[in-house]
């Protein structure tokens, strides 16, 4: 008896070490530099528009004081739309420049920021939507007072930025429309892809979620944007790659099929994660000008 108490506890302490090492690997940030990410931009699309711009750099305080930086893109011609873009998991406000020039040429100007955790903030850990959303309110706040007179004010996100966008729609923020491209609409079931794709039981995925509890504070079940959507009424456009197999166009579908308010889904084909853009760019764009002119923002 007492031998299998022994193998039971080797068990749990096995479970919880590989529960804690999976919490910290899918919590904690890879995060890319500055530098890397227009290199990166650099070698997939045009990004020398971005030089000539007038830019302005600026922090503001999160609701905990956490600092984060934001760069302002100021639109050559004069305007009063704005549009706030948060970037992807493990990138920074450079990766968002293949969305910027598309704005800029529809006539807005443009906020990118680092996500909590990213680009030139502090190192922290990724909530996959719960603070980065509170972030983004705060960001929206200051954008009302920094920029006003607004006449409409939006938000783009790209998968963690999209989820970002998505998950702060419960707090009723004073916008008028989202963009959310290939966004998760819970992440337990994306860890859970990445535990299959490790060949790697999927119920594991409760063990790290534990884990992630004790030593960070949150739950896996916790980080569900799509709980936002249920009282929803400010526009959506959804846009997903066809060949996204990191996070299933499913995502996007259960979302606009939650959301109350107007929506548009559109499935990109060929594109993969976060490349809908650079798949069909000309195409890209002919969805935000459509989209726009139905809910009266251009």
């Amino acid at each position: 008896m007492i031998y299998v108490m022994i193998v039971l506890v080797l068990l749990v302490i096995v479970l919880l070490a590989f529960g804690f090492y999976l919490a910290n690997y899918s919590l904690g940030i890879q995060r890319q530099s500055l530098e890397d990410a227009r290199k990166w931009q650099d070698e997939h699309y045009d990004t020398s528009y971005y030089d000539g711009l007038k830019k302005e750099d600026y922090t503001i305080k999160s609701f905990d004081g956490y600092v984060l930086h934001v760069q302002y893109l100021k639109n050559p011609k004069e305007t009063d739309k704005y549009i706030i873009i948060s970037h992807g998991y493990t990138d920074n406000h450079i990766g968002d420049l293949k969305y910027a020039d598309t704005y800029l040429n529809l006539g807005f100007n443009v906020i990118l920021y680092d996500l909590r955790g990213h680009g030139e903030n502090e190192i922290t850990f990724c909530t996959y939507s719960v603070r980065e959303a509170k972030d983004l309110i705060e960001l929206i706040k200051d954008t009302r007072q920094r920029y006003s007179p607004i006449e409409k004010l939006g938000i783009h996100g790209e998968s963690l930025g999209s989820a970002t966008s998505i998950a702060c729609l419960k707090y009723k923020p004073e916008i008028d429309f989202v963009v959310a491209d290939c966004g998760f609409s819970e992440i337990t079931s994306v860890m859970q892809m990445g535990l299959k794709g490790m060949h790697l039981p999927t119920s594991l995925v409760h063990v790290a979620s534990f884990c992630a509890k004790m030593k960070y504070g949150f739950y896996y079940h916790e980080m569900r944007p799509i709980d936002s959507l249920k009282e929803n009424q400010i526009p959506i456009c959804f846009i997903h790659g066809e060949k996204d197999d990191f996070i299933l166009p499913q995502h996007s579908i259960l979302m606009q099929k939650e959301t109350k308010g107007y929506s548009e889904l559109h499935i990109i084909p060929e594109a993969t994660h976060a490349a809908s853009v650079l798949t069909d760019k000309e195409g890209y764009r002919n969805i935000l000008e459509n989209y726009f002119k139905k809910i009266h923002v251009l």
